[in-house]
């Protein structure tokens, strides 16, 4: 019977573990960049990949 390669399934897991945090630290930073806070004091929150464009038209004219 062969023997099983315990060290190379040893480190394949570290490797997952590793890059499955690196996956989650990077999904905070972009939900914190995602909360700016506006010219008039409010929170924005963008829990999409949509791109938020403020209008440059004035509404009075």
């Amino acid at each position: 019977m062969a023997k099983s390669h315990y060290q190379f399934k040893k480190r394949q897991k570290e490797l997952a573990k590793k890059q499955k945090k690196a996956e989650k630290r990077q999904r905070k930073q972009e939900n914190k960049a995602a909360e700016t806070v506006g010219a008039d004091g409010s929170v924005e929150t963008g829990g999409t990949e949509e791109e938020v464009i403020p209008s440059t038209e004035d509404p009075g004219l």
